[in-house]
């Protein structure tokens, strides 16, 4: 099943602000597979991240990117702790050099690690724990704007089966009415084939051609397929109907309706008849096709 859900935030440092955007997308596939791209430092979010898609998402090729970028704060600062230290040291040289002058503020503000530019990257533990945080619940809002998307397309693709339903009910339907006069024909057919037979083998046991009538009498007969198609299209109804977690019983079926039509179209012994197989044979395939998004 299809979908995209999107979910963006910032955690504030001292350093600036840290944006992070994440972007899940899914498309059609026979199972789930999960495919999760985390920047370095926070992949180890990743285990707890898949436990909670595969507890919301059965089938589909997802994948999901977190993006991150930093906003840095431009400008100088000096680091209070540093110059205290540096000022308190330059004192109490100057005071043990006979005629030293007192620091000057410049020259110490020049040293080393006293002042550190605004935008440096923070990576302190506090801040690291409040972006791991803020990940994981904008994580859990965009799997839920999946999942509320993929709900949104599965309302509309049930519309499209229901509908692939009736068609294939109302070609059944025809099917059967067709059917009730395969007897008359087959029966003209077997009396063909019959002369046939006696022509070829004049002195051909009368069991024998009883087994040769019976024998052709059963390869015509659609009766069981068509019933068994019944069977199948109530089945359909009753898993679209329960709208969760059925595409793969409902990928089975399908393989079932193409069974049974294959065989209709197979024993069918009048033109009619088979025009309906081939037409049900192409709304099954319609209807595969779109199984085939359903979760």
């Amino acid at each position: 099943m299809t979908g995209f859900a999107r979910s963006q935030g910032e955690v504030i440092g001292d350093g600036g602000a840290i944006a992070w955007i994440w972007e899940l997308r899914s498309v059609n596939g026979r199972g789930l597979d999960l495919k999760l791209r985390l920047p370095s430092g926070l992949d180890g979010l990743e285990p707890g991240m898949r436990d909670a898609a595969t507890k919301l998402l059965k089938r589909g090729n997802v994948s999901g990117t977190l993006s991150i970028k930093r906003e840095a704060v431009s400008g100088l600062t000096a680091d209070m702790a540093a110059l205290e230290r540096v000022k308190a040291l330059a004192i109490e040289l100057a005071d043990s050099i006979p005629g030293a002058l007192p620091p000057r503020a410049e020259a110490l503000l020049a040293l080393p690690g006293v002042m550190r530019n605004l935008g440096a990257q923070d990576d302190s533990a506090a801040l690291q724990a409040a972006l791991q945080t803020a990940v994981r619940t904008g994580y859990a809002e965009a799997l839920d704007g999946l999942v509320a998307a993929r709900a949104g397309e599965g309302a509309r693709l049930q519309e499209i089966v229901d509908a692939q339903l009736d068609e294939i009910a109302a070609l059944h339907a025809e099917a059967l009415a067709e059917a009730a006069g395969q007897p008359a024909l087959h029966r003209a057919r077997l009396m063909g084939q019959l002369a046939e037979i006696m022509g070829s083998a004049p002195g051909l046991p009368e069991e024998r051609i009883a087994q040769e009538v019976a024998l052709l009498a059963t390869k015509s007969d659609v009766r069981e397929e068509l019933d068994r198609l019944t069977s199948h299209i109530a089945a359909a109804r009753v898993l679209v109907a329960e709208a969760s977690g059925v595409g793969r019983k409902l990928d089975f079926l399908v393989q079932e309706f193409n069974r049974e039509v294959n065989t209709l179209c197979s024993k069918s012994v009048s033109l009619p008849l088979t025009a309906i197989g081939l037409r049900l044979k192409a709304v099954v395939e319609q209807l595969r096709e779109q199984v085939a998004n359903i979760e």
